[in-house]
């Protein structure tokens, strides 16, 4: 089964994440500058690290570095029924009478195959990304604990831990702020390679990817936003299926997974589970202590003072019953507030959200429908047509009339012929006996006409408004004057189209 995070409820903030993008592009410019690299270099790793652990475990007499010894010695201890075994099965070999003569060679020549290995091991371990920039828990460089949460190794891996970066990451910058959202991510990347370094610390295997932070910002969104619900997509036998829930449903059951899988498979799975599990408990703890140490509220007066915006206290107190899911008190809040203030924008918007939460969608759709109405009038083009989806998506089919033409006049400005042709189309079909209706259905036959050049489509407009059982006397001349354009341009011979040898 696989499941995906789509979205969650609170996708808007005031201002843009600016963190958060370049966290990305970080991550997205190292995965570009080192992934063919790490591919590149892997086969001679591969290699002489397999050929180097062979001969020790056949030959543990021989002299070796001090670095080649201190690797030797903790794969053994990381991996100590598999060299015990490789080791017997190899001494056997050696008293076997069909062993290669490569293995009965004098100790002199023995010794000369590790000095040489070992000179292999050091080069390949120098200038190796791996061994230089990821975490490494038996022998961690100190740029390492920074470096490694920058590396991935595929783009699967890369895309994965950005999509979650972004849902998790940009709602606690906007709540946190530009300071203590990224010393917050380092530091939860940090203690995630400590959790995997406590759980294998003789391990020679490379840890890298950004799995370990997210993971911690995980943590934090839990412990910030419990109740937000997150839209997820998943797959499972050949269904696709899309569902609904609360984080403090899903992360908690995210995290058990880890831990189960962990415990199950420890590093065969290829996956750090403990640094995800460290970093997830980590960031659980540190948004806590955010939270308690009032750090959080110092952060949203200093981004408030900074983006010029103060919140009526009426917005605060809704948004923080919100937040305790007190969803109808909220609603009374805002309510009182919308008595005075009817065109208040971000007061909409947080209503809007309440009933979203609640479920009553009839009474988004009015929301939705008073929004667009706003926008439309701020000049805001993007908002409108977002809150006029938003509209649809709850069911909404009946916008104002005024609005609805107002839509359809935006879509012209931005030369969007065909949907303003459909909108006010909707629009005359909607409110047949209003006004607006015979304007939309002028609009729908000059711009068939004049911009998209379908005459017949034209004519049909323009009947329906001379048909119109609206009122319409003031708008006869310019309906008759386009019903003989149309039919003019309908009469008009095609152009013989030329032949083609």
């Amino acid at each position: 089964m696989l499941l995906i995070p789509l979205k969650h409820e609170n996708m808007e903030g005031r201002r843009w994440p600016v963190v958060t993008f370049a966290l990305i592009a970080l991550n997205l410019v190292a995965f570009l500058a080192t992934d063919s690299t790490i591919h590149s270099q892997q086969p001679e790793l591969a290699d002489v690290r397999t050929k180097l652990l062979l001969l020790a475990a056949a030959h543990p007499e021989l002299d070796m570095p001090l670095d080649v010894q201190e690797f030797v010695s903790n794969f053994a201890k990381s991996n100590v029924e598999a060299w015990k075994k490789v080791g017997a099965q190899l001494q056997d070999a050696k008293k076997s009478s069909k062993v290669p003569s490569r293995l009965l060679e004098d100790p002199e020549q023995l010794q000369a195959t590790m000095d040489s290995l070992a000179q292999r091991f050091h080069e390949t371990q120098e200038k190796s990304v791996l061994q230089n920039y990821a975490f490494v828990p038996y022998n961690p460089k100190p740029i390492s604990y920074l470096t490694s949460m920058f590396l991935h190794t595929g783009w699967l891996h890369l895309i994965g831990n950005m999509w979650f970066l972004w849902l998790a990451g940009f709602i606690l910058e906007e709540n946190w702020g530009r300071i203590i959202y990224p010393i917050f991510y380092v530091l939860s990347g940090i203690g995630a390679s400590l959790a995997h370094a406590a759980m294998y610390p003789h391990s020679v295997i490379p840890c890298l990817g950004a799995s370990g932070a997210v993971a911690a910002l995980m943590g934090g969104f839990l412990m910030r936003f419990p109740k937000l619900k997150i839209d997820m997509w998943g797959w499972a036998f050949f269904f696709r299926f899309r569902f609904k829930a609360p984080a403090y449903w899903l992360l908690p059951l995210w995290l058990l997974t880890e831990i189960f899988y962990g415990t199950l498979f420890g590093q065969a799975s290829g996956v750090a589970h403990w640094a995800h599990v460290g970093g997830f408990a980590f960031g659980a703890i540190a948004a806590l202590v955010i939270q308690k140490t009032g750090l959080e509220h110092e952060a949203n007066a200093v981004i408030e003072k900074k983006v010029g915006w103060s919140a009526d206290p009426a917005i605060l107190e809704a948004t923080s019953l919100m937040e305790q899911e007190k969803l109808d008190d909220g609603i009374k809040v805002l309510k009182k507030y919308l008595a005075t203030k009817p065109d208040a924008m971000d007061a909409h918007t947080i209503l809007a959200q309440l009933y979203w939460r609640k479920h009553d969608f009839p009474a988004c759709k009015d929301i939705y429908a008073k929004l667009c109405q706003l926008h439309l009038k701020a000049n805001d083009a993007d908002a409108a047509w977002q809150s006029y989806q938003d509209y649809k998506n709850v069911g909404g089919d009946r916008l104002p009339a005024t609005t609805w033409l107002e839509l359809g006049r935006l879509a012209e400005s931005q030369e969007k012929y065909d949907l303003a042709v459909r909108e006010y189309e909707n629009l005359a079909k909607t409110y047949p006996n209003e006004k607006q209706s015979v304007l939309a259905l002028l609009s729908g036959g000059r711009l068939t006409l004049k911009k998209l050049d379908r005459p017949s489509e034209a004519l049909l407009f323009y009947k329906a408004a001379a048909a119109s059982p609206a009122p319409h006397a003031e708008w006869d001349p310019n309906i008759q004057k386009g019903i003989l354009e149309a039919e003019k341009a309908l009469s008009k011979p095609s152009s013989p189209v030329p032949s083609t040898s």
